[in-house]
Protein backbone atom coordinates (compact mmCIF):
# COMPACT_ATOMS: atom_id res chain seq x y z
CA UNK A 1 0.00 0.00 0.00
CA UNK A 2 1.57 3.38 -0.76
CA UNK A 3 2.22 5.94 1.80
CA UNK A 4 1.73 9.47 1.29
CA UNK A 5 2.85 12.67 3.43
CA UNK A 6 0.53 15.34 3.77
CA UNK A 7 0.42 18.54 5.58
CA UNK A 8 -1.91 20.73 6.68
CA UNK A 9 -1.92 24.84 5.36
CA UNK A 10 -3.43 26.58 7.87
CA UNK A 11 -1.74 25.01 10.96
CA UNK A 12 1.21 22.72 9.53
CA UNK A 13 0.09 19.88 11.04
CA UNK A 14 1.68 16.91 8.71
CA UNK A 15 1.43 13.45 8.70
CA UNK A 16 2.32 10.25 6.62
CA UNK A 17 -0.91 8.40 5.58
CA UNK A 18 -0.85 4.86 4.24
CA UNK A 19 -3.95 4.78 1.90
CA UNK A 20 -5.22 2.55 -1.48
CA UNK A 21 -4.29 3.85 -5.06
CA UNK A 22 -7.96 3.82 -5.24
CA UNK A 23 -9.16 5.72 -2.28
CA UNK A 24 -9.67 9.60 -2.76
CA UNK A 25 -6.99 11.45 -1.79
CA UNK A 26 -7.61 13.10 2.20
CA UNK A 27 -8.48 17.08 2.56
CA UNK A 28 -10.02 17.19 6.14
CA UNK A 29 -6.92 18.00 8.79
CA UNK A 30 -7.34 15.89 11.61
CA UNK A 31 -5.78 18.12 14.15
CA UNK A 32 -7.71 21.65 12.99
CA UNK A 33 -10.67 19.77 11.23
CA UNK A 34 -10.04 22.33 8.17
CA UNK A 35 -10.02 21.32 4.30
CA UNK A 36 -6.63 22.19 3.61
CA UNK A 37 -4.84 18.93 4.00
CA UNK A 38 -2.80 18.22 1.36
CA UNK A 39 -0.36 15.72 -0.26
CA UNK A 40 2.91 16.48 -0.47
CA UNK A 41 5.30 15.84 -3.46
CA UNK A 42 8.10 13.33 -1.78
CA UNK A 43 10.17 9.99 -2.61
CA UNK A 44 8.01 7.13 -3.32
CA UNK A 45 7.13 4.75 -0.43
CA UNK A 46 5.38 1.87 -0.21
CA UNK A 47 4.46 -0.95 2.61
CA UNK A 48 4.59 -4.80 2.07
CA UNK A 49 1.35 -6.56 3.74
CA UNK A 50 1.80 -9.86 5.00
CA UNK A 51 4.97 -11.94 6.55
CA UNK A 52 7.63 -10.08 4.39
CA UNK A 53 9.81 -11.43 1.39
CA UNK A 54 12.62 -12.92 2.40
CA UNK A 55 16.33 -14.10 0.24
CA UNK A 56 15.22 -17.84 1.29
CA UNK A 57 11.77 -17.19 -0.26
CA UNK A 58 12.61 -17.66 -3.92
CA UNK A 59 15.70 -20.58 -3.48
CA UNK A 60 13.51 -23.77 -4.08
CA UNK A 61 12.30 -26.40 -1.82
CA UNK A 62 15.45 -25.67 0.54
CA UNK A 63 16.92 -29.26 -0.79
CA UNK A 64 20.54 -29.48 -1.95
CA UNK A 65 20.96 -30.86 -5.55
CA UNK A 66 22.01 -34.33 -5.59
CA UNK A 67 25.98 -34.31 -6.03
CA UNK A 68 27.42 -35.54 -9.32
CA UNK A 69 30.21 -38.24 -9.53
CA UNK A 70 33.35 -37.47 -11.41
CA UNK A 71 33.35 -39.92 -14.17
CA UNK A 72 35.89 -42.71 -13.08
CA UNK A 73 39.10 -43.03 -15.29
CA UNK A 74 38.67 -46.12 -17.68
CA UNK A 75 42.15 -47.89 -18.72
CA UNK A 76 43.72 -46.71 -21.75
CA UNK A 77 42.50 -48.46 -24.33
CA UNK A 78 42.85 -48.27 -28.11
CA UNK A 79 40.43 -46.10 -30.14
CA UNK A 80 39.09 -47.37 -33.51
CA UNK A 81 41.37 -44.80 -35.05
CA UNK A 82 43.99 -45.49 -33.54
CA UNK A 83 44.24 -49.58 -33.17
CA UNK A 84 47.33 -50.10 -35.61
CA UNK A 85 50.93 -50.41 -34.98
CA UNK A 86 51.56 -47.04 -36.29
CA UNK A 87 49.76 -44.90 -34.21
CA UNK A 88 51.92 -43.67 -31.71
CA UNK A 89 51.99 -44.14 -28.22
CA UNK A 90 51.58 -41.08 -26.44
CA UNK A 91 48.48 -39.17 -26.83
Amino acid sequence: MPIYAYKCTSCGFAQDEMLKISDAPLSVCPSCGKADYAKQVTAAGFALKGSGWYATDFKGSGSKPAETKPAEAKPDAPSSACGTAACPASH
